[in-house]
């Protein structure tokens, strides 16, 4: 009960620059990133923070299927039908907010000069709609995901104790170093069976990418393997609604309280949707 009191203490004030927008991806599909995205808006939100979650895993969208959730309108909508940015954003369940990319991301590299200077005009709604955007990415090192990564402000790599999961992460890490797309990085260590298991993970990582690489690893929590969550999934509802006290929920709770209350990323004039737009469509072309 202490722990959960502490969790739900008085938020900060928003930020005056804008939402932070946060890219959550991994370099191996199947390690519960979407699944946690999920229910860390749920937890930010809890917080009493606006969160708006973008579907941005292309080709493989599955937000709504978690969320229990059927979009009817996308930002393809938004882009080529004219619809109004805030007729794209679908209610989800924990007060949270969903916009469903699909093909709308990919559009943005076809834009003219006029659609993209209409979609930046209309996008600054979500400033006034927003504390915090995640962005929910694919896995890998897709073209997208790079740019989804670099547009951010931060990036959340969602990691497994498994040697496929450090080693798929670690060439993602490593692409991202290259180009200089971030200089620092939070880990998340999912199905963990103990805080061990997941600091010998972070260890691991973190030995390799200093002595070859320039980047920062930083860890940010983990989550214990928690059986609530695969019945949660199957009910097509988030495990923190599902069941509130289970260890994985009061795990995520925490994460989202780190992340309100940490340092305040140093470049605070790239924040809101407009500086994320403009990189997205540079970077997508």
């Amino acid at each position: 009960m202490r722990i959960i009191k502490r969790i739900f203490a008085p938020q900060r004030a928003a930020p005056v620059w804008g939402p932070r927008i946060i890219t959550i991806t991994s370099g191996k599909g199947g390690v519960g990133k979407t699944n946690l995205a999920v229910n860390l808006a749920i937890a930010l939100s809890q917080l009493e923070q606006r969160v708006i979650i973008f579907d941005a895993d292309l080709g493989m969208a599955n937000v709504d299927v978690l969320l229990g959730v059927a979009p009817q309108l996308t930002l393809y909508d938004h882009l080529y039908r004219n619809v109004p940015i805030e007729d794209i954003l679908l209610p989800g369940p924990g007060g949270i907010k969903i916009i469903a990319g699909g093909s709308g991301f990919m559009e943005l590299a076809n834009l003219s000069n006029t659609q993209r200077a209409w979609l930046l005009e209309n996008i600054e709604e979500l400033n006034k709609e927003a504390d915090f955007i995640l962005i929910d990415t694919g896995a890998g090192i897709s073209r997208d995901v790079l740019a989804f990564c670099a547009a951010a402000n931060e990036v959340v790599m969602v990691i497994t104790p498994e040697p496929t999961s450090l080693t798929d992460a670690y060439g993602l890490i490593k692409v991202l170093d290259k180009f200089k797309l971030h200089r620092e990085i939070y880990l998340i260590v999912n199905q963990v069976h103990s805080h061990n298991e997941s600091t010998g993970a972070v260890n691991r990582l973190k030995a390799v990418a200093d002595k070859y690489l320039f980047i920062k690893l930083n860890f940010l929590g983990d989550i214990v393997y928690d059986q609530s969550v695969g019945k949660a999934v199957k009910g097509l509802r988030p495990f923190i609604l599902h069941n509130p006290s289970a260890k994985a929920s009061v795990a995520v709770k925490k994460i989202a309280y780190t992340m309100l209350y940490k340092r305040e990323p140093e470049i605070k004039e790239n924040r809101g949707m407009q500086g994320f737009i403009n990189k997205l469509s540079r970077l997508f072309r």
